[in-house]
């Protein structure tokens, strides 16, 4: 007899439920609404050497009718690589047809990693290339990261009209803000191709009295550098733990670059869980749709 859609409804939530509580901090919830999640996978928890972001949308009929919509992000996975994992994916789903198969795909592109770990492969240059911006968001990334720093900013070559001192500030776009039990959040945007552009404008939001007083104001940009064919991104928490991380996945997702989005979020007084996740996206999306 095929499964409800009340019936696939609570498989879903039942497997989304089991997983946040194995994965823990690698576990991201993107976009409620959307069923869109991200699996931060590694070769080992202490150092390690290769990662990969799973990203995953559940359709309504997953799991009894239809797979999940992924995408493997990795600086790394490229060609060859990309489509033996891709296969080794879509033979698990095959293989147990009907059946919740996150867990397995997660552990597969695991066992991957380990493998290659474990192999002669080169590890990755992922601080160059700059692209696995949240390598190490366990604890401490939570702890003390901070935003990018002067010397950093010189070491990235991949920046357009650097030599202008004074680049001029790209205009800043504000979002409608959302309101839940006296919190209100506001996402702000600008398009940029230089990191000096993301100062200027954080520069600039900052002399906002009303902005410069939120209780956090969370950033991510993604810059495409078109000579080296990268992405120049980074995100910031300000104190909000893991959300500068989730809005670059959810821009990552949405596939939008040459932009910074900063989501104020004023607090008011009473704690709003997992909620405030869902509408610090919710309004960097808005204005990114905008």
């Amino acid at each position: 007899m095929a499964a409800s859609d009340t019936e696939r409804a609570q498989q879903q939530i039942d497997e989304i439920e089991a997983l946040s509580s194995i994965y823990g901090d690698d576990w991201c919830v993107v976009d409620e609404d959307e069923k869109i999640y991200c699996i931060k996978i590694s070769d080992c928890l202490d150092q390690p050497k290769w990662t990969l972001c799973l990203q995953v949308i559940l359709p309504p009929g997953y799991p009894t009718a239809e797979p999940p919509i992924y995408q493997l992000n990795a600086p790394w996975l490229r060609g060859q690589d990309y489509t033996d994992l891709a296969n080794s994916l879509e033979e698990i789903y095959v293989q147990n047809l009907g059946e919740s198969i996150l867990y397995l795909w997660v552990e597969k592109i695991r066992e991957v990693l380990v493998e290659k770990a474990q192999s002669s492969d080169p590890e990755p240059d992922i601080k160059k290339t700059t692209e696995e911006v949240d390598e190490d968001d366990g604890d401490d990334f939570l702890l003390d990261y901070q935003p990018i720093q002067e010397d950093q900013i010189k070491m990235l070559n991949c920046m357009t009209s650097e030599s202008q001192e004074d680049e001029e500030l790209p205009p800043i776009h504000h979002g409608n803000p959302i309101t839940d039990r006296r919190s209100t959040f506001q996402a702000h945007l600008a398009p940029v191709v230089t990191t000096r552009q993301v100062k200027r404008v954080l520069e600039k939001l900052y002399e906002n009295k009303k902005i410069a007083s939120a209780t956090h104001n969370i950033y991510a940009y993604r810059i495409y550098c078109e000579d080296k064919q990268t992405f120049l991104q980074d995100c910031e928490d300000d104190g909000e733990t893991a959300a500068g991380g989730r809005l670059l996945h959810l821009m990552q997702i949405l596939n939008v670059h040459n932009v910074l989005v900063v989501v104020s979020r004023w607090y008011g007084g009473i704690l709003l869980g997992p909620d405030r996740f869902k509408h610090i996206n919710n309004c960097a999306r808005n204005v990114l749709v905008e």
